[in-house]
């Protein structure tokens, strides 16, 4: 099979890549030089050439909550063009499989209760994301509406918060753990004792770390015909802030103190996505927090000693 895969060097796309030896399948992965996606013309002209069987969008602009708030036109504007013009033009082309990667931002704010898939649009999105959650959210209701056709099946899986291999470290692009990780792996290293973390610590955030979600994705593609039409991705459990820091800290070997800074915001208390019909689909990641961080700490290190 011959898979069109945009965003090839993000976070996603990178972790993909990195395992698609253990799959026979045909990848194409343009980069930005080769491939356009704000340009419909040249995402037309890309796709009617090489002729994929699906394509997989994983491209987009990402970032923490520093990023989205400095730039919510960017993050609204940008992602919205690219989601479109990739959708549109292999909806013209007849490309009849596509697999739209979402965001677990495109759920309202101030849920409790696990985010199920019919809670798009029910309630007000989180401020600080909301541009990007906006487009992401576009981008889902146009491949619902592409496959009312029978001969197309556009499809959305809505990940958790992803981390890993390949992630951004720095501020204010970097998303919490590859932040935390940078923070704690700083104050190691320079001796400071104490490190600020945004608000009282007890917001609620479900992470899976990247290799788990490349390793679904494949499986969404080998059984694409029984795959739900949207569909969330998670771990089935979420954990503290504080309790990602604590982690971390012990992983890198900080021993000093965390302070809160409850003036800084910190986004939703709680966004835990359900996993119900993933697991009525019969899949499960596999690494663990544990696992996870630890395995991304030593991509870090060979990043700034390699």
């Amino acid at each position: 099979m011959r898979i069109l895969l945009t965003g090839g060097s993000g976070l996603v796309g990178s972790n993909i890549l990195e395992i698609s030896g253990n799959h026979s399948h045909e990848i194409l992965a343009p980069r930005r030089t080769d491939l356009d996606l704000t340009q419909y013309s040249s995402v037309l002209k890309y796709i009617s050439d090489c002729k994929p069987d699906i394509v997989v969008h994983a491209a987009g602009r990402v970032g923490g909550i520093q990023a989205n708030i400095a730039s919510p036109v960017d993050f609204l504007v940008q992602n919205i063009d690219i989601g479109k013009n990739i959708i549109l033009a292999s909806h013209s082309l007849g490309i009849n499989r596509f697999l739209n990667i979402g965001s677990s931002c495109m759920y309202p704010k101030g849920r409790q209760d696990p985010l199920t898939e019919d809670m798009i649009l029910a309630g007000e999105l989180e401020p600080t994301n909301e541009g990007y959650a906006l487009a992401k959210i576009m981008c889902q209701r146009l491949c619902q509406y592409i496959s009312r056709d029978p001969n197309y099946q556009y499809k959305t899986i809505i990940p958790c918060n992803i981390y890993g291999r390949y992630d951004s470290f720095l501020p204010p692009k970097s998303h919490l753990i590859p932040a935390i990780i940078y923070k704690i792996h700083k104050a190691v290293q320079s001796g400071v004792q104490n490190i600020e973390i945004w608000g009282d610590g007890l917001a609620k955030r479900e992470f899976m770390y990247a290799t788990d979600l490349a390793n679904c994705i494949f499986e969404c593609i080998d059984r694409y015909d029984s795959l739900p039409p949207l569909m969330n991705i998670g771990l089935s459990e979420d954990f503290t802030i504080n309790h990602y820091y604590e982690v971390a800290a012990e992983i890198i070997g900080f021993d000093g103190f965390f302070v809160h800074n409850t003036d800084m915001p910190v986004g939703m208390r709680r966004k835990k996505v359900s996993t119900n019909k993933q697991i009525a689909w019969g899949w499960r990641p596999m690494f663990s927090l544990n696992d996870g961080i630890k395995l991304t700490y030593e991509y870090f290190l060979s990043t700034i000693n390699g």
